[in-house]
Parts: structure tokens; sequence; C-alpha cells
């Protein structure tokens, strides 16, 4: 089948180990379930994905260009209905068995997944699920070239620390979208570190984890001011950001 996408949608279907994560997940769901909302639908991949598991599914996208691409690339499945809306403004009416939410990224800062979340699981049945089903969030101590935010495609970096879990977030849970930690590194050689480098790994389902992906959770490099160490000297960096605010609201400092 030929999905008609934007560009941005384009790139999301192209990354092949993100689109089958995401399709394993869904696969594991046996027999007809009643309802799926699926937020942020985008071209509707995932919703084509829930129509033989599903005997109704919501498919909600407040790009209009992105849900007029869904609507046309769903128009053959009538257990699928596309509403181009914001879902904070959408009058759920009925609760579902699944919700269904791609719109992941780094540390859930630059989009709205944990305010769109913690708004529609009202809406989740008491034995309903959500995939993704949580995060795992780890940072690292760097030496960065750029002094300035940034994802680590095409960055040069050089890693100082060991991975150190700092969060762990389970959607069903109610997660506050202010967050902020103290987090302590091990520097495991000497040299002059200037920031961190956060990674985040998408908890699908029980069975499957899926690591950063050209387009799921590229790692992001955040700076701090620049501070000498030796090896096996520690570091505490103090790290805060608002999930949802976007990569403007971080903020980090040695202390």
């Amino acid at each position: 089948m030929k999905f008609k996408t934007t560009p941005y949608h384009f790139d999301l279907i192209k990354d092949n180990e993100r689109l089958s994560a995401f399709f394993q997940a869904i696969n594991e769901y046996d027999g007809l379930c009643e309802l799926a909302y699926d937020l942020g639908c985008g071209s509707g991949i995932l919703s084509y994905f829930l129509s033989s598991k599903f005997s109704k599914i919501i498919a909600i996208e407040v790009d209009s260009s992105a849900s007029k691409c869904a609507m046309e690339n769903l128009a053959s499945l009538k257990n699928i209905n596309v509403v181009n809306e914001d879902v904070l403004e959408y009058e759920f009416d009925k609760k579902a068995d699944l919700i269904l939410c791609e719109m992941m990224d780094t540390a859930l800062i630059d989009e709205e997944q944990v305010p769109v979340l913690n708004h529609a699981k009202k809406f989740l049945k008491p034995t309903g699920k959500i995939i993704p089903q949580g995060v795992i969030n780890a940072a690292e101590l760097v030496n960065m070239e750029r002094e300035y935010i940034h994802w680590d495609e095409n960055a040069k970096y050089d890693v100082y620390s060991d991975m150190v879990i700092y969060s762990e977030f389970d959607f069903l849970d109610d997660v506050d979208v202010c967050f902020e930690a103290n987090l302590s590194f091990k520097a495991k050689k000497d040299g002059i570190v200037n920031g961190i480098k956060i990674t985040t790994f998408t908890k699908l389902t029980d069975d499957i984890i899926c690591g950063p992906t050209p387009m799921l959770n590229p790692p992001l490099l955040i700076p701090f001011d620049a501070k000498s160490l030796k090896s096996n000297e520690y570091i505490t960096v103090n790290l805060k950001y608002i999930m949802g605010n976007g990569i403007e609201s971080i903020e980090s400092k040695v202390i």
C-alpha cells in the first residue's frame, strides 16, 4: 500500500526500526478489541496497522496537511475516523482499550506527549493500555564541540563517563511536566567536560524497548560551563526542563 505523506512524515515512515517497533507492539494484540485512539496520527500508518485489531479507531491529527493525507490513505477502511483537531480540545465521548501516541522525542521535551497523555488517559478503560508504555532517560558526561543545545546528528563530542539512568516514566501514571534532578557522574579519564548527552529509550511494551533511531529520540547534547576533571573524579550537574515546552526550556549547570 502506498501512503501519501508530508515531507516530515515521509522521513518517519522511512525509519524502518522505529516503524517496525510500533508494528510489533500493535501486533501483540490478539482478536478484535473495541476502540483505539491514535493521537497525533500523522499520515495514518499506525492507524492502518491498528485497523485489523480494533473495531473502531479514532485517529486525531492537529496538522491539516498531515490529516488530509491520513484521510486519503485510510478512506477505504470504514472502521477508522480521522479527525483534524488538537487532542487537548477534542471531546472524547468513550473510553478506549488502547491509546497509541507516537509523538516521541528525546526526554519528552520537544513534543507534547506528556500533556497530551495526561489529558487523554482519562478516557482509557481501567484495563486499557498505552503504546508506548513509557520511557527511560539516560545521560553521559561529554566534551562537545558546539556550545549550544543540539541533537547528536553529525556532531563531534567525546564521552567522559558511563551512561547514568536518571529517570523512568510510565505513561499510565500522572507525569509532572516540570522535571529537575541532580545528575552525578564519575569521570573515566582526564580532560575538560562542557556538557551532557541525553539518550532516551522507548518502552513500547513489557517486552519491546527501542533505542534511538534517526526519527525516534535522537540523543541531545546540552552544554554547561567547562570544567577540568581527573579520572575517577565526580561531578554533579543540575538539569531541568519542561516536557512539552521545547528545548528552550532546558537549563543545566554544575553544582
